[in-house]
């Protein structure tokens, strides 16, 4: 399978590397900055005393002439536009698209792009990061993705995608509804964001002060309302799994979004907060929480925009 990875960042350069390295045809697609850091060092991966790398086959936007199999498009959702007109050249009629990125709203645009026909539905979870060097950094052991049609119909070329995920060592899903999976990951993304960022610090500093351990359950409810209004409810263990993570005493634990907001970078906040919001204003939910979390992300966005 030709497979070409979008982004070699945290996500999209760990899945990928891990695909090169079963020997897989794996390409990256990158800015001309991080292809000349991976030119320079490799694709790194280390944490969890584990350290290993691949040298990958790169290419920039100019560069992609010719269609692939399968694109793992894996950038956040402020270069998802541009992103998508770089993939136009690789996306042939039996490319099969799938999306890492959280929130739905990706789903709509690619579907607007290129049709539904080649855009699968897809989750990961994994906890990396990128560190001063470029490298990829795992913080924890989960790393697995979830895929599958939008319509949750079965697919030989959805199970095709499985079993090369899972001979690179991927732990692969195939869930009887991708679109509930994606709603599930958005909830638990949000609670958490929306956690550490309205308090600025980690589920730990939150929980740790009087009224703290009162935040992430009232978050949780919200998005958990909004998902079952959508259709998607949440099921009990899931819900309880992202309550153990926002409510843990002591924990470190923040989200990719609190990295960003800390150091004065672009957040996600419409793809991921904006358009819940929005969607539970569409069905009647009340979110203030969300609400507060949107409107703080806000303002850090535009201050952001202001200093560029």
């Amino acid at each position: 399978m030709k497979i070409l990875v979008v982004g070699a960042g945290a996500t999209g350069g760990y899945f990928g590397a891990l695909l090169a390295r079963s020997g897989q045809d794996v390409t990256f697609l990158v800015r001309p900055h991080r292809a000349a850091v991976l030119r320079e060092r490799g694709l790194r991966i280390t944490g969890r005393d584990d350290e290993w790398s691949v040298e990958p086959r790169l290419l920039t936007a100019d560069e992609l002439t010719t269609p692939y199999d399968l694109v793992l498009l894996s950038v956040k959702s402020t270069a998802l536009q541009q992103a998508i007109e770089d993939i136009a050249p690789a996306v042939g009629p039996d490319t099969a698209i799938v999306p890492l990125l959280n929130g739905l709203a990706h789903i709509d645009t690619l579907n607007a792009r290129f049709g539904t026909a080649p855009v699968l539905g897809g989750v990961a979870k994994v906890v990396t990061t990128l560190d001063e060097e470029g490298d990829i950094v795992r913080l924890a052991p989960i790393a697995h993705l979830t895929i599958g049609e939008q319509d949750g119909s079965p697919s030989p070329r959805v199970e095709k995608v499985r079993a090369v995920l899972s001979e690179a060592g991927i732990d692969a899903l195939v869930p009887e509804d991708v679109m509930a999976s994606m709603w599930h990951k958005w909830v638990f993304i949000t609670t958490f964001g929306a956690v550490t960022s309205l308090m600025r610090g980690t589920v730990g500093e939150v929980n740790a002060v009087p009224g703290g351990a009162e935040l992430g359950p009232a978050v949780l409810a919200e998005a958990v309302a909004v998902s079952a209004a959508a259709g998607h409810p949440v099921p009990e263990s899931e819900r309880s799994a992202t309550l153990g993570i926002v409510t843990a005493p002591g924990s470190s634990m923040v989200p990719s979004l609190y990295r960003d907001l800390v150091a004065g970078r672009p957040t996600e906040v419409e793809h991921l907060f904006g358009d819940l919001v929005a969607r539970a204003r569409a069905l009647s939910v009340p979110t203030p929480l969300l609400d507060l979390a949107t409107l703080h992300l806000r303002v850090h966005q535009e201050r952001v925009a202001a200093a560029l």
